[in-house]
C-alpha cells in the first residue's frame, strides 16, 4: 500500500471506531478529504505537516465558487474531521480543524409545521384495511407521536419493541440507541399491521408489500406517503418539498404551543446539543416580547 492508501485506510477507521459516524457521512468525509489532499498535494501524499490554514480556505475558495451557501454547509464539518484526525495520529502539529470557518446562512429560517388537526387529517387519509394502509397509518403515527425521523422509522427491529414495558428503542443518528414510551395509538396500529397486514420473515418491522417482503432501503418511502396524503386530503403543503421532518417539527412547535419548556421538547426529539432545540424559540413570541429591548423613538427610549 502507498503511503496515501494507508492514511485512507487509518482515516476510515477512525470515522467509523473512534467517532461512530453514519455510512453517508464516512462516505463523504473521506471524499472530501481525498479531494483536498489531491488539491494540495497532487497523486502523492505530501508533507501532512506542511498544510497551512491558507490552503483549506483557498481549497474551500475553489470548491464554493458559484455555489449556493446551504449546499456547502456540511463541508466544513467534513473536513474538520479530516484535521482532528490527522492533529489526533500526530500527523500535524496544531489542531487545523479550528482554523475552518463556518458557512454564514440566513438566521431567519424557520422549520415549517402543520396544526394538530392538519396532522390528524394527514394520517387518517393514509388509514385502509388492507396492509399498505395498515402499515402507512402506524408509520406516521410512530412519527407524528414520537418525533422520529424517517430513518429511524425504517430502521425499527421487531425485537425493538418491549411490550410489557410499553417501550420502544430507537435507533437514532450517530448509532445512539435511545428508549422511549409507546403510546397507545401507536401500540395498537402496529399490532394492528403485525395481526392483518405484514407478511415475511424479515426481522424489520416495516417491510413492502410485495414479495419477498424485504426491509425498505432509505426513508424515502415516507416522503412519498406524505405526499399521497397531501394529495388525498387536498391539503396545501406548507413548503413546496414535502418530507418527514415536517410531522417531527410540527410535534415540536404543538409542544411549546401547550406549554412545554425547550429542555422538554429537546428530550422528545433526542437531541444532543441544545443549540438544535433553540430554533424553536423563535415561535414562542410571548417569551421573546419579555427579553426585547425597547424601541428607541425620536432620541427618546420609551
Amino acid at each position: 500500500m502507498t503511503a496515501r492508501e494507508r492514511l485512507r485506510e487509518e482515516y476510515e477507521a477512525y470515522l467509523r471506531r473512534q467517532r461512530g459516524l453514519a455510512e453517508g457521512t464516512v462516505r463523504n468525509s473521506l471524499y472530501y478529504g481525498e479531494r483536498f489532499l489531491s488539491f494540495r498535494f497532487g497523486e502523492k501524499l505530501g508533507d501532512l505537516r506542511a498544510i497551512t490554514p491558507d490552503d483549506i480556505v483557498a481549497f474551500l475558495r475553489e470548491l464554493k465558487a458559484g455555489a449556493k451557501a446551504r449546499r456547502c454547509k456540511a463541508l466544513p464539518s467534513h473536513l474538520r474531521s479530516l484535521f482532528k484526525f490527522l492533529f489526533w495520529r500526530g500527523k500535524t502539529k496544531r489542531d487545523l480543524a479550528l482554523s475552518l470557518p463556518r458557512v454564514a446562512t440566513a438566521s431567519d429560517h424557520l422549520p415549517r409545521y402543520l396544526k394538530s388537526e392538519e396532522i390528524e387529517r394527514l394520517i387518517e387519509s393514509v388509514r385502509t384495511d388492507d396492509a399498505i394502509g395498515r402499515r402507512n397509518y402506524a408509520m406516521l403515527l410512530l412519527m407524528a407521536r414520537l418525533g422520529l425521523r424517517a430513518p429511524e422509522v425504517i430502521a425499527i427491529q421487531l425485537d425493538d419493541i418491549d411490550w410489557r414495558a410499553g417501550e420502544i428503542l430507537i435507533r437514532g443518528k450517530g448509532k445512539l440507541h435511545d428508549r422511549m414510551p409507546l403510546p397507545n395509538d401507536v401500540g395498537e396500529a402496529i399490532v394492528d399491521y403485525l395481526r392483518n397486514g405484514r407478511a415475511g420473515t424479515s426481522r424489520a418491522l416495516f417491510v413492502s408489500e410485495r414479495g419477498p417482503h424485504v426491509p425498505f432501503k432509505d426513508g424515502q418511502i415516507l416522503n412519498s406517503v406524505l405526499r399521497e396524503a397531501f394529495a388525498k386530503t387536498g391539503m396545501r403543503p406548507p413548503q413546496k418539498w414535502v418530507g418527514s421532518h415536517l410531522l417531527r417539527h410540527s410535534l415540536a412547535t404543538e409542544m411549546l404551543r401547550k406549554g412545554a419548556s425547550l429542555d422538554e421538547i429537546g428530550d422528545v426529539l433526542r437531541h444532543r446539543s441544545r443549540m438544535s432545540t433553540t430554533i424553536y424559540a423563535k415561535y414562542d413570541l410571548e417569551a421573546l416580547r419579555s427579553i426585547a429591548r425597547p424601541w428607541p423613538v425620536g432620541g427618546v427610549t420609551r
